[in-house]
C-alpha cells in the first residue's frame, strides 16, 4: 500500500497510474502538481488525484512514493525543486522514454544517484494528451522497465516493481545503456519516420491533395506524429547518440530499397517483404514461420 503518491505532471501517463492505483486499492492519497491549473482542477474533480499543488517541494512533503511524469528537458529542475524536501522513506521512479539522461540529472543534483531512485520506463501511451485522456486499464498487460543501478536499494525496487504490478503491467529489468539502445529501434525511431513522413508531406506543393487522398495505413502509421512535439524534441535530445545511429542505419536501408526499386528488381523486393513480413508475424504477433496472418 503506499501511503502517499505525488504525481509530477499529471497528464496521460501520470494520471493513468493515478487511475489505476486507485482502482487497485494500493494507494491512500494522491497529490499531483503541475504548472495548469485548469488541469489540476479537473484531475481533482474526475477523482484522479485528492490535491494539488503548484510546487514540486510541497508535493513530494510526507510522499512514500513519488512518480516524475515530466518532459526530460524538465527532469533536472524537479529533481532541484524536491531536493531536501523528501521523506526519509520516498522512493522516487519516473516514466521518462530515455534512462540514461535521467540518471545523469540525478547525479548532478545529488552529487551521486539516490538509493531509492529506481529509473523506470512504461511501454504504454497514447497520443492524447491531458489528465482527461488518461484512463485506469492504460497498463494492463503492458510492459514496464525498471532500469536499476549498482546503487538501487532492492526495497525501493521491489516498491516499484508491485506498484507495477498492480496495475497490470508486467515488469522487467535491463541496464540503463541497452534500454535506451532498444526503445532507440523499437519507439523513437517510429515516431521519427512518422513526424519526418508527414512533414515532408506538408511542406510539398500538392499537400492538400496528398492529406485529402490519404488511406487508412497512412492514418495508422503517421497516428503518432499527433504525439507531444516538446517531450519528443526532449527524447531525441536525450537518447540521440543511439537514436542517430538507428536512424543511419534505417537511411541506409531506404537508400539500398530505393536502389532495388529503380532497378525494377521484383525477385530482391519480394525477399525483403517476405524477410520482413515473417519477422513481424514471429515477434510481434507471435505467429509461427507457417502461421497465416489475419
Amino acid at each position: 500500500m503506499i501511503r502517499k503518491l505525488a504525481v509530477i505532471g499529471v497528464g496521460l501517463i501520470g494520471g493513468s497510474l493515478a487511475r489505476a492505483l486507485r482502482k487497485a486499492g494500493a494507494v491512500e492519497q494522491i497529490i499531483g502538481c503541475g504548472r495548469g491549473r485548469e488541469n489540476l482542477e479537473k484531475a481533482v474533480e474526475l477523482g484522479v488525484i485528492d490535491s494539488y499543488s503548484h510546487d514540486i517541494g510541497e508535493a513530494v512533503r510526507g510522499a512514500d512514493m513519488i512518480f516524475l511524469a515530466v518532459p526530460l528537458g524538465a527532469m533536472k529542475e524537479a529533481f532541484a525543486a524536491m531536493k531536501g524536501k523528501l521523506a526519509e522513506d520516498a522512493v522516487i521512479t519516473d516514466g521518462g522514454s530515455c534512462k540514461g539522461s535521467v540518471v545523469e540529472d540525478a547525479r548532478a543534483v545529488f552529487g551521486g544517484v539516490p538509493a531509492r531512485l529506481v529509473p523506470g520506463h512504461p511501454i504504454a501511451g497514447t497520443e492524447r494528451n491531458g489528465v482527461e485522456a488518461s484512463f485506469a486499464e492504460l497498463y494492463e498487460n503492458r510492459r514496464v522497465i525498471l532500469t536499476p543501478l549498482a546503487e538501487t536499494d532492492a526495497q525501493a525496487l521491489a516498491r516499484v516493481r508491485a506498484m507495477w504490478e498492480a496495475c497490470g503491467a508486467e515488469v522487467s529489468t535491463m541496464s540503463v545503456a541497452h534500454h535506451d539502445e532498444v526503445l532507440a529501434a523499437t519507439s523513437h525511431l517510429p515516431h521519427m519516420l512518422a513526424f519526418g513522413l508527414v512533414d515532408t508531406l506538408a511542406r510539398m506543393k500538392e499537400n492538400d491533395e496528398i492529406f485529402r487522398y490519404a488511406a487508412g495505413g497512412f492514418r495508422d502509421f503517421t497516428r503518432i506524429a499527433s504525439s507531444n512535439p516538446v517531450m519528443w524534441r526532449d527524447i531525441c535530445v536525450a537518447n540521440g547518440p543511439a537514436l542517430s545511429k538507428m536512424l543511419g542505419a534505417f537511411a541506409d536501408e531506404m537508400n539500398e530499397l530505393a536502389q532495388i526499386i529503380a532497378a525494377g528488381d521484383g525477385e530482391h523486393l519480394l525477399e525483403v517483404f517476405s524477410r520482413a513480413k515473417a519477422a513481424r508475424d514471429r515477434y510481434v504477433d507471435g505467429l509461427q514461420p507457417d502461421q497465416p496472418s489475419e
